[in-house]
């Protein structure tokens, strides 16, 4: 569819990974997507009635007995730090202090070397250097790390310390949802994100996350690359897991207040029009020329300060826990637009967050956990003001700005039962509320004027007429969202295996959710042909403009909707303990997903989709210092509510084309006269590339009866191995293949051919109805076409070579991450990766980053075979090379510095232009978005953007006259002050027009200019 804008335990480890599945409590052995817990596992002297017993700081005790073999696990523990005691008769023979678990892993507790008896008290470890117990790809970050290092303060800056996670498109995500990221190559709406169990992803449109923790809650990050075993599924990018910190036996409670003024913000670049154009080519604008400044950004500079609170402990000891945080962020940030638009615009954000959780230990063998998360926005609000580009000054107010308006509440419950030594039942239910309307203070009836500086300067006199309208588009006031999930997970140890089952649904419901243009209803863009006489749309019958190649059109869009979506799953699992050191983890999921309209009606149902995964961890030496493992799996992608909002429901995009002999103050076209139909015809009227004119599609007739969900299979091999007593190193490959997409097509002209070769006559039939439908390209696709007077329907069964052959779906990703690492000692931690990878194809997934097409599953990929025409070659989200490391020297008890280091390739270029040696639109005016440019296949990736180098730098220090709990912090991100490009302007024309464009080839998005960050705060 077209465009619309981790010292190890003193004890020596043996049979490691025997020991972690021989005896269960439900240990998963898996690093979980969604998982909240862990385990502790371990060897004890062979002995009768021994038996081992975990407390954690909030009170929770779980027993169990060691087997004959001398090995124990005590499984789906709580992510927290517990003490763990080894007892006989009664009596105690050795204890462990500070175990702390990492979430969707187990940590290693070893008595076998205990003789005496007595009580040892003995410091533990955070966490094994090799985890052997699992066959997932996963990198956590704890609260001790977010502590130490210069980090941004999102869950996507935590991310991107994980190898192959690679910054996304800014044309992408927005101040709630935050910055994108791409996992593995895979496209930014691709990954999922949990808090404490349940599924935060943005829910209509998957594009980032609806609520993130505040950041001095974060207890864990679990950044899942890969690999995850049948429990969970719905990402074929990756998974962003977030635990949240628990109220303990002792009260704890602190404060924050962080500080990035604007004074010590570098100022931006700005930005000047490129000479792009080649001798005989016409720039669209003849009121610019290269050189001339395009973007004053040298003041788009901001402000931030944010205020955190927290307390936690326990209401009844050893029983009833709470912990309550709250996070409030102000900022404020001048965004001076480019030339061409003429606005100076003072943002400010206001964001309050809200995290409450509740620990009841109900007893030994039952815990219930309530989980409370909130979040108030006001985002993008304040005023704008007409700009002089020539004196760098503020003009006249243009207006208070539209801003987004935004609400969440978020309620867990989570019941936890120890049935038995051998059974497990967890039950987790949650729902969520959004609201998300858009403001229009004081909103004007003025339409948005889009391409003054292609007014005709014989009318203008060159100086570009605008008005006090500030947006083009905007959504409804009534926004609203909801979801509710559930998910029933069972274990159960049985012998060598330890099997596991359960459900996992999610519904979905929006209320008033897509865009609209604002004040009337329409835009006016204007526009120049390079030569006069060309049609401006043949295929849509729009002829020439005539005189001297000024026009205007009336742009109308809306897609305000209703929709809703179901997810279910369930899955069985079986993780094999075939010998002492190797584990075979085998499970199958099955999905199903239907989307419904807004009479809630299906228009998508798609069931029995099979998810087999297959893993395997050797401990090959049997002491935790050498892992082997390997995953192969497949991960089907459920549609967002999203994809209803032009394919389902009523939506109109069209555009009216006219010449005019005046423009008022407002910058509204006067005299008009509509342009002419194609060889003189009359005047075509108001025009739709994909017939969208306000009318509602039967919800059977939009997809293909036959539809698909988009699936991916992946293969991992690595290893981890120890290197002496301090370093861990090791190797991953990985391997990832998309094997179905959807998207839509709009070639309805292709149908009608069809129903003719079956001998009907297409008139007698709505071929054209609806303009676009969902299918999967590359393969046959049956769909439903009613008979002209909706009585009836006919199956059409359209095979590639029908549509004249698309090409077949490709993406593809292979990447090998080398690593070393030094974890924590006391004194410093390291880590180092180097990863090589490609991501290439001709499909990037749900959405397109060069275009900045938010529009999910309906791209303009696809629609017709001559948009496909060249699309093969680097994905948007390929770097090749990737280089990340950080590090923390605690100096002395009271200073600590640390860094961080992120180098990459640049992301591949495009350039698009018309169709074909000839440059002309043989689609259905799809203009200048073609992988051709002056009539050559550009491929993306032919050309590359520069490298990206980022360094941040931090400070601590901790006076001892405060007993190390206050705190004095610096940050200093991208201290070399990059500013690398990281994303251009892609269309060498405009989009109808011959003329080159004098915007083709300039940055669109930057590197963030050099920032300090200062803070301050206490923890008693």
């Amino acid at each position: 569819m077209t465009k619309r804008n981790q010292a190890r335990g003193a004890h020596v480890r043996r049979n490691a990974l025997a020991v972690a599945l021989a005896v269960g409590l439900g240990f998963t052995g898996v690093a979980l997507a969604q998982s909240t817990a862990g385990a502790i596992f371990g060897n004890a002297p062979s002995a009768e009635g021994q038996t081992v017993k975990v407390t954690s700081e909030s009170g929770l005790t779980r027993t169990v007995s060691v087997a004959a073999d001398g090995r124990y696990t005590v499984g789906n523990l709580p992510v927290g730090t517990y003490t763990v005691t080894l007892s006989k008769g009664g009596e105690t023979v050795s204890t462990r202090n500070n175990v702390s678990i990492t979430v969707g892993a187990g940590t290693e507790v070893d008595f076998a070397s205990t003789t005496n008896l007595g009580s040892v008290q003995v410091n533990a470890n955070a966490l094994p250097a090799i985890d052997v117990t699992s066959v997932s790809s996963n990198f956590t970050v704890t609260a001790e790390q977010l502590e130490r290092l210069p980090i941004g303060r999102s869950a996507e800056s935590i991310a991107l310390l994980a190898p192959g996670v690679v910054g996304g498109s800014g044309a992408f995500g927005n101040s709630v949802t935050g910055p994108v990221v791409s996992f593995g190559g895979a496209g930014v709406t691709e990954n999922a994100y949990y808090v404490n169990g349940i599924n935060t992803t943005a829910l209509y449109d998957y594009t980032g996350s609806a609520y993130q923790l505040p950041y001095g809650s974060i207890s864990q990050q679990e950044n899942l690359t890969g690999g995850y075993s049948a429990k969970y599924g719905r990402s074929d990018g990756g998974v962003i897991n977030q635990v949240g910190k628990r109220g303990t036996n002792e009260w704890h409670f602190g404060g924050q207040v962080v500080w990035t003024p604007r004074s010590l913000r570098a100022d931006p670049k700005n930005t000047y029009y490129k000479n792009v154009a080649l001798p005989g080519e016409v720039y669209a604008s003849d009121q610019v020329k290269p050189g001339d400044l395009q973007w004053y950004r040298n003041a788009n500079k901001g402000w931030e300060t944010q205020y955190s609170a927290y307390i936690g402990g326990p209401l009844v000891k050893d029983k009833l826990f709470i912990f309550l945080s709250a996070e409030q962020t102000k900022d404020g940030v001048r965004n001076n637009t480019s030339v061409a638009t003429g606005q100076d615009r003072y943002y400010k954000n206001r964001d309050l967050k809200y995290y409450g959780k509740l620990d009841w230990n109900i007893n030994e063998n039952n815990v219930f956990e309530f989980t409370e998360l909130k979040q108030k926005a006001k985002n993008r609000y304040g005023e704008g003001f007409f700009f002089d580009n020539d004196t760098k000054t503020d003009l006249a107010s243009s207006g208070p700005l539209s801003y987004l308006d935004y609400s969440y509440e978020t309620r867990i419950f989570h019941y936890t039962s120890y049935l038995s030594d051998a059974a497990t039942l967890s039950v987790l239910y949650g729902y969520t509320n959004v609201k998300n309307p858009t403001i229009v203070p004081n909103a004007t009836d003025l339409p948005f004027i889009s391409g003054a500086l292609s007014q005709d300067p014989a009318i203008t006199g060159g100086t570009a007429i605008r008005n006090n309208q500030t947006v083009a588009t905007i959504g409804s006031p009534n926004a609203a969202q909801k979801s509710k999930n559930l998910r029933v997970d069972f274990s159960y140890q049985l012998g060598d295996h330890l099997l596991e089952a359960g459900i996992d649904n999610v519904s979905y419901g929006a209320t008033d959710q897509g865009r609209q243009r604002s004040g009337p209803g329409y835009v006016w863009i204007y526009a120049r042909s390079a030569n006069p006489g060309d049609n401006i749309r043949a295929p849509l019958g729009v002829g020439p403009a005539g005189g001297n190649g000024y026009y205007v059109y009336k742009d109308i869009f809306k897609t305000i909707t209703s929709l809703g979506a179901q997810q279910k799953a369930y899955y069985i699992q079986d993780k094999w303990q075939i010998s002492d050191n190797l584990l075979l983890n085998l499970g199958i999921r099955n999905d199903e997903f239907s989307n419904q309209n807004n009479i809630g009606q299906n228009f998508v149902d798609e069931k029995n989709q099979w998810e087999p995964r297959l893993g395997f961890s050797w401990d090959v030496n049997g002491d935790s210092s050498l892992k082997i493992y390997g995953n192969l799996g497949r991960y089907y992608l459920a549609l967002p509510q999203a994809v209803g909002e032009r394919a389902a429901t009523a939506s109109t995009t069209t555009d009216q084309y006219f010449t005019y002999t005046g423009i008022d103050a407002n910058g509204e076209p006067t005299g008009l006269k509509e342009v002419p139909g194609v060889n003189g015809a009359p005047p075509p009227g108001p025009v739709s590339s994909n017939n969208e004119y306000g009318l509602v599609p039967n919800p059977g007739t939009v997809t293909s009866t036959n539809l698909r969900a988009q699936y991916q299979d992946e293969l991992i091999l690595g290893f981890d191995k120890t290197l002496g007593p301090n370093w861990v190193y090791g190797a991953k490959a990985t391997y990832r293949k998309l094997q179905t997409i959807i998207d839509d097509v709009c070639d309805t002209g292709k149908i009608a051919d069809k129903i003719a070769a079956m001998g009907l006559n297409p008139d007698d039939y709505q071929w054209a109805d609806p303009g676009c439908r969902l299918f999967n390209p590359g393969g046959s696709n049956r769909f439903k076409v009613l008979t002209a007077d909706g009585s009836s329907s006919i199956s059409v069964n359209m095979t590639n070579a029908d549509w004249g052959t698309f090409p077949k779906p490709k993406r593809k990703y292979y990447a090998l991450d080398l690593y070393l690492e030094h974890p924590f000692d006391g004194t410093w931690t390291g880590r180092v990766d180097y990863v090589f990878s490609r991501s290439y194809g001709n499909a990037e997934g749900q959405v397109r980053s060069d275009l900045g097409q938010t529009d999910i599953s309906k791209t303009e990929d696809w629609d017709y075979v001559q948009i496909m025409s060249g699309a093969g070659g680097d994905l948007a989200n390929d770097r090749r090379h990737q280089i990340k490391a950080y590090g923390a020297w605690q100096v002395t008890p009271e200073w600590l510095v640390s860094g961080t280091l992120r180098i990459q390739s640049g992301g591949p270029k495009s350039c698009l232009g018309f169709y074909g040696p000839d440059q002309s639109d043989v689609g259905l005016g799809y203009g200048s978005d073609y992988h051709w440019c002056r009539g050559k296949v550009f491929s993306p990736g032919s050309e590359r953007l520069p490298w990206t180098k980022t360094l941040n730098l931090g400070v601590t220090y901790r006076p001892a006259f405060a007993d190390h709990k206050l705190a004095f912090k610096m940050n200093i991100y991208n201290v070399t002050n990059e500013q690398a490009t990281l994303q251009t302007d892609p269309n060498l024309h405009p989009r109808y027009s011959l003329a080159i464009s004098n915007t083709y080839d300039s940055g669109l998005y930057f590197q963030a200019p050099r920032s300090i960050q200062l803070s301050a705060s206490y923890d008693y």
